[in-house]
C-alpha cells in the first residue's frame, strides 16, 4: 500500500555519512585543480575560508531541522517560514541545485575510470546513475548501509593520503624537480579577490551538509543526530580538505595542477612508495569511486525528497509524494534521475559547479532570515532541540557572506539564480496558488504589527512537536506520578470545576486564583490536535509556578464544555479532563508535555481504559506505561520477598531505576527512602529499558 510518510531508520553515523559523502567527492577529487586557476598556490587556505563561510547556514538549518524535522529540508523551512510563494523558490531551486551537485559528482566517476580505461567519462556517468537510481529505490536504511561502508574505507585512505603526504612534504629531502616551495609562489595570483571567488567556487564542496536537511524526516532522535553529525561531518571535512589540497599543492608541479581533474591520484603517484607497483595510485583511485559513489547515492537519496514534500503540500503534482512498498518516493526518485541524466549528457564539469554554488547560497541567505523568523513569530511550538549561537548576528553574518560570495560568482551564476527564481514565481502563479491557501511564520510576526496570521500553521507544528515526543530532562513521568486524581459522581457545570481546580492549584502553589480560571477559560491552542471525544486538556502558565503540576479530573456523567470556552463541540459532554500547569518560563516544555498527553489519549479505548482501572496507582500506570514502566508485587515465598520488611534505600535495583509509586492498603504514594517494603505492596518502576528488562529477569522469569 502506498503512503507519504516516511521511516524513521537513519541514525547519527547515517547523518555523518550522507553529510561527509557528499562533500568528500567532487570537492576532493575533481575541484582542486580547476579552482587554483583562481587564487593559486592558496587554494588550501580558500576550502577553509569557505568552511567558515558555511557556519551560519549549517548553525539555522541545524537549528529549524531539529524544531522542524519533515523531507524537503530547504524547501519546507522556507515555505513555513516565509509563505507558498518563497517555498516555491526554495523548493525548486535548492533540489535543482542539489541534482546539479550530484550530477557533478557523477561526472568524477567518469574522471577517474578514464585515468586506467579508455572509456568515455559522460557514459560511465550515464551507467553509474542508474546503478544509484536502483540502490535509492530499495530503501534510505540499505542505501545509508552502504554508504557507512564507502565512507569508512574513505576516511582510512584518505588519512593515509594525507599523513604519507605530509610526512614528504616536511621530513623527505627532494632528489629531483623543483622544490616543493616553487609551488607555494606566488602564494596569491590574485590576491584577496581571488581567495574569496575561490572560496565561493568550491562551497559547492560544503553543500553534503544541506542535504541532511532534507533526510531529516528519516532520522531518529533528529534533535541530537542532526546538529552534532553536521559539525562532526563539518570538522572532519574541513581538516582534510585544508590539509589533503595541501599535499596535492605541494606534490604536483604548478602549470599540471591548474588543469588536473584527477589531482588526487595524480599526487598518489608520488607517494606510497613501499606498497609493491602502483598499488597506491589504485589506492587513491579506489577512495574516490567511493566518493563518487557515495555522494551520487546520497544526491538522490537527498534531492528526490523535495519533489516529494513539494507533492505532499501541493505545490507539486500530488502522485510524487506517494511512497512504494520499499518506503522510498520512487516518482520522485525517478524524475530526480532522469534529470541528473540531462545535465550529465549537455553541461561541463566547471558550469555545473559554479550553477549549484550560486544558487545555494541564495537559499542560505533566505534560510538564515527564516530563523530570524521563526524567533520573531513567537509561535511556541517552534521548539528547536538546538539553537543557533549568537543569535541574530550569525544569522546577520550569513545573509552578508552570502550576497558577498553570490556577487564574486560572475554574471552567468548570478544569471541563472534569477531565471530560476523567475520560473519558480510563475510556476506558484499558474499553478500553485489556486491550490494552497497556506502563510508562513512570517505572518504570526506581522501580527505582531497588527496585520494576521495563519492558525493552521501553529496546529502544524503542533504535531510535529508530538511527533518528536519529550525531550531528555522532561519531568513527564514525575508530573504523572505527583498528579493529584479526582473523581465526581454529581453534577456539576465546566465553569465550577474550572474555579474548584483553579483554586486547589492556588492553595498548593500559592498563585492567584483568578489568573489560573482565566488562563484555563481561555481557548486551548492544544484542542485542535485532539480529536479523541469525552476527553479535555487545558492548560495554564502562571508566576509562582516553579514545577509542572497536573489534577487529573474524573467525571462518570460528564460534564458538558461549552464551545466558547474551547471544547471539541456543544453537543459533547466530556468524562476527562486534564489540567496541566507550568512555570511561564516553560513554555516549551509544557507544550511537549501536552503533545505527550495526547499521544497516549489517542490510544484505542482511551475512556473505557481508564474508567476501567479502579485505583490511583492503576490509572497513573496506564498513563506512564511504555517499555520504561514496571509492576512489582511483593508477595511471600516468591523472588521478590526478600525485599520485604527492607527500607527503600537498602533494596537492591539495576542501576538507573526508580521506585516511583506504592500502592499500600488502596492508597497510593510517592516513597522516600525510609520507606520501609511491606507485604503485598505495589511497586511502579521506572528505568531505561534495558534496567526494566533486567527486572524481568530477577524477579519475574524464572
Amino acid at each position: 500500500m502506498e503512503k507519504s510518510k516516511l521511516k524513521k531508520d537513519l541514525g547519527l553515523f547515517d547523518v555523518f555519512a550522507i553529510s561527509t559523502g557528499a562533500m568528500f567527492s567532487s570537492g576532493f577529487f575533481l575541484l582542486p585543480g580547476l579552482a587554483s586557476q583562481y587564487t593559486g598556490p592558496s587554494v588550501f587556505l580558500a576550502y577553509l575560508v569557505s568552511g567558515l563561510f558555511i557556519l551560519p547556514a549549517m548553525f539555522s538549518i541545524a537549528e529549524i531541522a531539529t524544531a522542524l524535522p519533515r523531507a524537503g529540508g530547504a524547501y519546507y523551512f522556507l515555505d513555513r517560514s516565509l509563505g507558498p510563494l518563497i517555498g516555491t523558490i526554495g523548493g525548486l531551486g535548492t533540489y535543482l541545485s542539489l541534482v546539479f551537485k550530484t550530477a557533478f559528482a557523477i561526472i568524477g566517476i567518469g574522471a577517474y575510470a578514464a585515468i586506467f580505461w579508455n572509456v568515455p567519462v559522460k557514459a560511465v556517468a550515464v551507467a553509474a546513475t542508474m546503478v544509484f537510481m536502483g540502490l535509492n529505490l530499495v530503501g534510505a536504511k540499505k542505501t545509508s548501509g552502504l554508504q557507512n561502508f564507502f565512507i569508512i574505507f574513505l576516511l582510512v585512505v584518505l588519512g593515509g593520503f594525507i599523513f604519507e603526504g605530509l610526512y614528504m612534504v616536511f621530513f623527505t629531502e627532494r632528489v629531483e624537480g623543483p622544490s616543493v616551495n616553487d609551488h607555494f609562489k606566488p602564494f596569491f595570483t590574485n590576491g584577496i579577490e581571488g581567495i574569496i571567488t575561490t572560496a565561493g567556487f568550491v562551497f559547492v564542496s560544503y553543500l553534503g551538509l544541506t542535504k541532511v536537511a532534507s533526510v531529516a524526516e528519516e532520522i531518529k532522535d533528529p534533535e541530537r543526530n542532526i546538529p552534532m553529525g553536521m559539525l562532526l561531518s563539518l570538522v572532519v571535512t574541513s581538516i582534510v580538505y585544508f590539509l589533503g589540497v595541501f599535499v596535492m599543492v605541494a606534490l604536483i608541479e604548478p602549470e599540471k595542477f591548474a588543469s588536473e581533474l584527477a589531482p588526487a591520484a595524480t599526487a598518489a603517484e608520488k607517494l606510497f612508495k613501499w606498497l609493491p607497483g602502483e598499488t597506491g595510485t589504485y589506492l587513491m583511485v579506489g577512495a574516490a569511486m567511493a566518493a563518487f559513489a557515495s555522494t551520487g547515492n546520497a544526491g538522490l537519496l537527498s534531492s528526490s525528497r523535495y519533489p516529494f514534500a513539494m507533492g505532499r503540500d501541493k505545490l507539486f503534482p500530488p502522485k510524487f509524494s506517494t511512497v512504494g512498498k520499499s518506503g522510498t518516493p520512487f516518482l520522485s526518485i525517478l524524475l530526480t534521475t532522469g534529470i541528473v541524466l540531462l545535465l550529465i549528457l549537455t553541461l561541463s564539469e566547471e558550469g555545473i559547479a559554479k550553477i549549484a554554488s550560486a544558487f545555494q547560497l541564495f537559499i542560505f541567505m533566505l534560510i538564515n532570515f527564516s530563523v530570524i523568523v521563526f524567533r520573531k513569530s513567537n509561535i511556541e511550538s517552534y521548539d528547536p532541540g538546538y539553537k543557533s549561537p549568537f543569535y541574530p548576528w550569525m544569522q546577520i553574518a550569513g545573509i552578508f557572506i552570502s550576497v558577498m560570495l553570490i556577487v564574486y560568482m560572475g554574471w552567468m551564476a548570478v544569471l541563472f539564480t534569477l531565471l530560476i527564481t523567475i520560473a519558480s514565481v510563475l510556476w506558484y502563479y499558474y499553478y500553485v496558488r489556486e491550490k494552497v491557501k497556506r502563510e508562513g511564520a512570517i505572518f504570526h510576526w506581522f501580527a505582531l504589527l497588527g496585520k494576521y496570521q495563519y492558525a493552521e500553521l501553529e496546529n502544524e507544528f503542533m504535531t510535529i512537536l508530538k511527533e518528536k515526543g519529550l525531550r531528555e530532562g522532561d519531568p513527564f513521568d514525575e508530573t504523572i506520578i505527583r498528579a493529584r486524581i479526582t473523581s465526581i459522581e454529581k453534577d456539576m457545570d465546566f465553569e465550577t470545576l474550572v474555579n474548584n481546580i483553579s483554586e486547589t492549584f492556588a492553595t498548593e502553589m500559592h498563585v492567584s486564583r483568578e489568573t489560573l480560571v482565566n488562563e484555563f477559560l481561555t481557548t486551548s491552542a492544544i484542542e485542535p490536535a485532539l480529536i479523541i471525544p469525552e476527553v479535555s486538556i487545558l492548560y495554564a502558565r502562571s508566576e509562582g509556578i516553579d514545577h509542572p503540576s497536573l489534577h487529573i479530573v474524573l467525571s462518570s456523567r460528564g460534564i458538558r464544555k461549552p464551545v466558547g470556552k474551547g471544547g471539541i463541540s456543544s453537543e459533547d459532554y466530556i468524562r476527562i479532563f486534564f489540567f496541566l500547569v507550568n512555570p511561564p518560563s516553560e513554555s516549551r516544555q509544557q507544550l511537549r508535555m501536552l503533545s505527550r498527553l495526547i499521544d497516549i489519549i489517542e490510544r484505542e479505548d482511551f475512556v473505557e481504559e481508564i474508567f476501567d482501572h479502579k485505583s490511583h496507582r492503576k490509572i497513573k500506570e496506564y498513563l506512564l506505561h511504555n517499555e520504561r514502566y514496571f509492576t512489582l508485587r511483593l508477595l511471600p515465598n516468591t523472588r521478590q520477598a526478600d525485599l520485604i520488611g527492607k527500607k527503600l534505600k537498602d533494596a537492591k535495583f539495576p542501576a538507573g531505576v526508580l521506585v516511583a509509586l506504592i500502592e499500600r492498603d488502596s492508597e497510593t504514594f510517592p516513597p522516600h527512602g525510609d520507606t520501609v517494603l511491606q507485604e503485598h505492596d505495589v511497586l511502579t518502576l521506572i528505568g531505561d529499558p534495558k534496567s526494566v528488562s533486567q527486572l524481568l529477569q530477577d524477579y519475574l522469569i524464572k
